[in-house]
């Protein structure tokens, strides 16, 4: 029976090189080392097919270079574009991202936390929603819009910010009667700040407000109800809409249609998040836009940045304003999905 052969070592790369051991493991690491023996280390790497054995480096240096990503699902786009863009700071610096869907189920949430606790991964940044969720004191863990106690830094858009661009917005516009429309979590976190935001810019602009708040769990269907209540002899009473993501304001574009009200000519339409069709397309509505890539670039930067004393209890990202066809205005070659 053929004896099967091993896997080649950096001893076997610095042999087919010609080099010493300390300069292959040099140019792995992406220290410096002369041109030439560069090259000779890769085209004998290449050569040779070898791979370096992570697990060993890990434990050498006691990392893992794996690093754990919990959130919601990746189902809707605004996580996966946030899985997406965290994976890309991770690779860019050498490290593996575990990827932890939870359903929003609190219990996935603990259960995640503690199973990679237990496979010493380097670190965790998190979208989570449990009231109640226990990190270990040794763990780094960077928390995504919601303030966990000053020992855990939280990243965020600029939600109350948001809010205000939406109302202004609305108001240059000319909307006279706008509305807020609301689902969300009963946690105090970052994105219940888009009414207070949308709340100051409708004062601030003496636009005449009104807000449908409703909590987890509730139907969407609420809404139609609630548009339909606001109806009267063929119009709607409100001229823009504030909705607190782009995925509510998508669905509440078709509700409008079914009521026959016209977006943008007879109520404008402003949503949160900056969704775009297809990931890089036309956004799906006009939108207050997160920074995703900056979310989480700041994300890995924080988590592994050595020194916990200086890592902030909260960062709050600048957004901005994107036309997406639900507002009146002219903009060539731009229109609505819906």
């Amino acid at each position: 029976m053929r004896k099967k052969k091993s896997a080649p070592t950096m001893k076997d790369v610095a042999f087919e090189a010609g080099v010493a051991l300390g300069t292959v493991s040099k140019v792995i690491n992406g220290q410096p080392v002369g041109e030439s023996y560069r090259i000779r280390v890769e085209e004998a790497i290449k050569k040779l097919n070898y791979h370096v054995n992570s697990y060993a480096q890990g434990l050498k240096a006691s990392k893992t270079y794996t690093v754990a990503l919990l959130i919601p699902n990746t189902f809707h786009p605004y996580f996966a574009k946030l899985a997406y863009q965290i994976n890309h700071s991770l690779l860019k610096r050498k490290y593996r991202m575990l990827l932890c869907s939870t359903d929003y189920d609190h219990g996935a949430e603990q259960e995640y936390i503690t199973m990679v606790q237990q496979n010493k991964v380097d670190g965790i940044i998190g979208l989570t929603y449990n009231p109640d969720l226990h990190i270990e004191d040794n763990i780094p863990f960077v928390s995504i819009d919601r303030s966990m106690g000053a020992h855990i830094p939280c990243v965020a858009s600029d939600n109350f910010s948001g809010g205000q661009i939406a109302a202004e917005k609305l108001a240059d516009l000319g909307c006279k009667n706008v509305a807020f429309l609301r689902i969300g979590s009963s946690l105090t976190n970052e994105p219940n700040k888009r009414r207070a935001g949308f709340e100051n810019g409708c004062l601030a602009r003496n636009l005449h407000y009104s807000s449908k708040i409703l909590e987890d769990g509730a139907s969407i269907n609420e809404f139609e109800v609630y548009l339909t209540e606001h109806m009267h002899n063929g119009k709607l009473d409100f001229d823009g809409l504030f909705c607190v993501t782009d995925r509510m304001a998508y669905d509440v574009i078709k509700m409008l249609k079914k009521l026959n009200v016209r977006v943008p000519e007879d109520v404008q339409v402003i949503g949160f998040d900056g969704l775009q069709a297809f990931g890089d397309g036309d956004y799906i509505c006009s939108t207050i836009v997160q920074p995703v890539e900056e979310i989480a670039e700041m994300c890995v930067e924080l988590l592994l940045q050595e020194n916990l004393s200086t890592k902030p209890p909260l960062v709050c990202l600048p957004v901005s304003y994107a036309y997406g066809g639900t507002t009146k205005e002219s903009q060539e070659g731009k229109s609505p999905l819906l």
